[in-house]
Order: structure tokens, then sequence, then C-alpha cells
């Protein structure tokens, strides 16, 4: 049924949607092929690198929760100056040389006319449907935002309890059911060792692993570990590669590898949830669709505000 499902799914679209002053199709006029040269750069990237999709996703995130989606996070530190890049929890992003390669496409098409933080979301969408999610038409007509600081950057942890990530996503305008859709993304989501190691020997100081972890996943990912050098494993350890509700079956059989991931399907606010999206996969896909473009929509910088960078890694010279 699964596998029906999402080739099923591959052929869904969302109506045009129009999301603060961002249009769909805003480049038809000044770059009509500005969606074909970011999709085809992120198709052969993930001919060679299927986990793609998972680095794209968490970079969007990353981007949008600060400072709104203004490509601040693709602005590389120097001594003088350090950026966003520079503080902790991105220090793992990575996609930033296929973001670099469709703006170097896009430059020689259409100078000085499509955004880094559209690049972002054009090539986040794309990357989905060719894991096997949601078709969906992402408005674009962002600028590039023209601050980077590594003190701006307050994201939720993966040791989050649900109502301390609920927060940080209430402050965003996004609610509980976008938060539990959006953390979906994890379905095709790689992490490091050190982001969960302590949830494996000695959790929360007892000595012991986290009693809600599946005592073979404990000893499976404690193995993996050990082996050092921080290795990474994957956020859903069944389908690891498809975007797919797999993600949510895996929380219900006590299988979620980030303390946040599991805290979902113990509190009583989010159980629910999923155990629908558990259960319905098209459920999951359409309101995944609505929670990334609602994301996508955060304090985004339009008309003359911001910039066009040339390279998404520097401000424009002044």
């Amino acid at each position: 049924m699964k596998i029906i499902e999402t080739s099923l799914l591959a052929f869904f679209l969302l109506l045009p949607l129009v999301l603060a002053d961002l249009r769909v199709g805003f480049y038809n006029a000044t770059c009509p092929q500005a969606e074909s040269i970011i999709q085809q750069v992120v198709q052969k990237q993930f001919a060679t690198d299927s986990s793609i999709t998972g680095g794209l996703l968490r970079m969007h995130f990353h981007d949008c929760f600060v400072r709104g989606c203004d490509a601040s996070i693709l602005i590389d530190s120097t001594p003088k100056k350090p950026s966003e890049k520079s503080a902790g929890p991105n220090l793992t992003v990575r996609g930033f040389e296929l973001i670099d390669e469709a703006k170097k496409s896009l430059e020689a098409a259409c100078p000085s006319t499509v955004s880094c933080a559209d690049i972002i979301t054009l090539a986040t969408r794309d990357s989905v449907v060719l894991a096997g999610g949601p078709r969906y038409a992402s408005p674009t007509g962002r600028r590039d935002g023209l601050v980077s600081n590594p003190d701006d950057v307050n994201l939720p942890g993966p040791s989050f309890s649900v109502s301390q990530a609920l927060q940080s996503f209430t402050a965003k305008g996004l609610t509980l059911n976008d938060m539990v859709t959006l953390l979906g993304a994890h379905t095709v989501g790689l992490v490091h060792c050190n982001f969960f190691q302590n949830r494996l020997s000695n959790f929360q100081g007892t000595g012991s692993p986290d009693p809600s972890m599946d005592p073979a996943l404990v000893a499976k990912l404690s193995k993996l570990c050990a082996a050092g050098n921080n290795p990474t494993t994957f956020l859903d350890q069944n389908t690891s590669s498809t975007f797919d509700n797999e993600y949510y079956n895996q929380l219900l059989l006590k299988r979620g590898i980030l303390q946040i991931d599991q805290e979902l399907a113990l509190d009583r606010s989010t159980t629910g949830i999923v155990s629908g999206f558990a259960s319905n996969g098209v459920r999951f896909s359409q309101s995944f669709a609505t929670a990334i473009l609602k994301m996508g929509s955060l304090q985004v910088l339009v008309g003359n505000a911001g910039e066009i960078r040339k390279n998404c890694r520097v401000f424009n010279p002044k």
C-alpha cells in the first residue's frame, strides 16, 4: 500500500498559493528558466547522493528559523566577522556546494535576478519530490538578507521537550501541528552521534540508556558510535531514502533517534498527531506541503528590501 501511496503522491500537486508578498511564477518574465535550472542541479546531485534531500531540508529550516528565509545561513564566516555558519547547530549543515552550482548557472542565464533565498526554497522542494514526497507550487520573490550573526542562531535542540520545542515554533507563528509535521522531514535525515549519544548509556545521569528507546536500537547505535569520529545514522531506520510517513511509525515502535523525535510519540499533546500521520501517508504529505510553504514565508524580505546576491556566500560589495 505504501508503494502505491508514494507513487500517487509523486503526482500530487497543490494549487498555486500566494503567501505573504510572494507569488508562484515570480521569475516567469525575468528569468523563465530559473526553476528548471535549479531542478537540473538538484537532479544531478540526487542521482549520486539521495541523502541531499535531508541536507537541504535542514538548511531550509535553519535558514528560515533565524531572521526568516533570507539565505543568511549561506554567508561564509571570516576571521573578523563570524556568520551563522559558525554557530554550533549549523556546523553540520550541508548542501552549500549545490546552492553555489545553481547560483553560478543562474547568474550566467539571468544576472542579479534570482535570490539565494529562493534557490534554497526551490532546491529543497525539488529534492523532496525526487525522494517520493509531495509536489507543491512554491511562491518565490524572496530577497537575500544583509545580516548573518551567529548570536542570532537560537534553534530548537535535539534534547528539547515537546513544550520547549513548541515555544520555538509558536514564536515563529507556527502551530503544534506544523511542528509535528515539519519534524517529519527527519524521515530522510541523517544525524551525527553527538546529537543523541546521551540517550545510549547515561540518559539524564541515570547510568542507563533512555528507557523510551528500543533496546535493539540502543545496541545498534552504541556499536556505531563506539567506532569514533562522530559517525552518522539515519533518523528513519526503515525507509531511509524515501520521503514518506515511516518516521512516525518508527516513533510508535520506540525507534526515534533524537529525544525530541521520541517525545512526540510520548507527549499527550502530540501522540494523536503522530498516530494519525503513521496511519495515513496522504494526510502527512498534504500537511507537510502546507507547513513547509508556511515556514517558507516566515519574515521574508520582498520588494526593495535586502538584495539579490551575486555570490550566495558573501554580501554584495557596497
